[in-house]
């Protein structure tokens, strides 16, 4: 009695259903986790054809496997566990795992099944299938948009690839007509400036006005074609890569002086440059011809913009390290909405108006300077002056 009492207890505190039928399929008991599995009440279901929690097409073909069963005695599910499904008494479907064992007692045959749901399962498996779905979709989108990125980066790529070839083809052409007019341009406007001179010189006995202004005004009409001249020709050895820094060492005090006398003949009226040095001596290491190509750019600059009567100053700095070179002037100065482009090349700022020139000075400036891993700054305000600062590293 007592076992029996145990055994009753288990099967009534099972975690999982279990029903047992006779040979003829019909229910002989439910333990209370079947009834809640299936939702019937024990008394509902008990005598009553196992078929009855069966779906379609199950419901109609059980009886016809008990009968093969017993006319065979070769199991199909007995001793095996399957995946089934099964009807709710509302007629809800749902899928649990079924395990049938046969059971003899007193002689008499009986099947016990051993119900454990599955439906959280299989939700939580439907629902990882539908996000791995998702995610398939996701990567076929995403592939299909990588290839679409690929195939127009490739063709961006072969587009770019023509466009350098044909812009390689336009700097080779760009580099030889510039040679060209060098060659070509330089020779007739030195035969302009020295025909000019001539006129100035044996027309000096008849102290004619008009002869000297126009003469005056051949000479810079010469002086600025030349000027754009060299200006593209620099702008050209730089972008073509044969501009090559070569260091020596000088006294920087006496290649400043001599830029200084050779710039004051270019003065305008009462125009005057002056020149201080600081530091703790005057040697350096420099590429003496970029530097000189800088200041005296930034000085034809300071005479080109400042009026007659005006002093333009240099001033050199020598420390340990650092080398330091200002232009200042008081001339019309850089409107501040054109500052941020001052270096751009054939940028000139809107308050020159007839004032000549290439707007290329100060990119071939800012170029050479980069060129000796140096900077350049400036300081300026429209009708009060302009102040460049060239800071370059040098050994001493």
């Amino acid at each position: 009695m007592k076992n029996q009492a145990l055994l009753t207890a288990i099967i009534q505190n099972a975690i999982d259903g279990i029903i047992t039928i006779n040979e003829m399929g019909l229910i002989e008991s439910i333990n209370p986790a079947a009834c809640r599995l299936f939702g019937y009440e024990s008394d509902e279901v008990i005598g009553m054809n196992v078929s009855v929690l069966m779906p379609s097409p199950d419901k109609e073909r059980h009886d016809d496997y008990i009968n093969n069963y017993k006319e065979t005695l070769v199991p199909h599910v007995i001793g095996y566990g399957r995946d089934v499904l099964g009807r709710k008494k509302d007629g809800n479907i749902f899928p649990f795992r079924l395990g049938v064992s046969e059971v003899k007692f007193e002689e008499v045959r009986m099947f016990a099944g051993f119900i454990h749901d599955l439906s959280h399962q299989k939700e939580a498996e439907k629902r990882l299938m539908e996000y791995t779905q998702h995610l398939e979709e996701l990567v076929k989108d995403r592939t299909t948009t990588l290839n679409k990125t690929i195939e127009a980066l490739t063709q961006a790529k072969e587009d770019v690839s023509v466009s350098l070839d044909k812009e390689k083809e336009l700097s080779k052409l760009k580099s030889r007509l510039l040679s060209m007019a060098s060659h070509e341009f330089r020779t007739p406007l030195s035969a302009i400036q020295l025909s000019a001179s001539l006129i100035e010189r044996y027309a000096g006995e008849l102290e004619s006005s008009n002869i000297n202004k126009h003469t005056h005004r051949i000479k810079s009409a010469v002086s600025n074609l030349t000027t754009i001249l060299n200006d593209f020709l620099h702008l050209e050895k730089v972008e073509e890569g044969k501009v090559e820094v070569n260091p020596s060492t000088f006294d920087l005090t006496v290649f400043s002086k001599e830029i200084v006398e050779e710039m004051q003949l270019l003065t305008k009226s009462g125009q005057k440059i002056s020149y201080s040095h600081t530091g703790i001596n005057s040697t350096v290491t420099l590429d003496v011809n970029l530097l000189k190509n800088c200041i005296i750019n930034l000085i034809s600059n300071a005479i080109k913009y400042s009026g007659e009567e005006t002093t333009i100053q240099l001033c050199t700095n020598i420390d340990t390290k650092m080398v330091r070179v200002t232009i200042h002037d008081n001339g019309i100065g850089i409107p501040l909405e054109d500052q941020k482009h001052l270096f751009e090349a054939f940028f000139r700022a809107q308050n020159t108006g007839a004032i000549p020139g290439t707007g290329l000075g100060l990119n071939i400036v800012s170029r050479y300077v980069n060129l000796m891993q140096g900077t350049i700054a400036f300081e300026s305000e429209a009708n009060n002056g302009t102040t460049f600062t060239i800071i370059l590293p040098h050994y001493d």
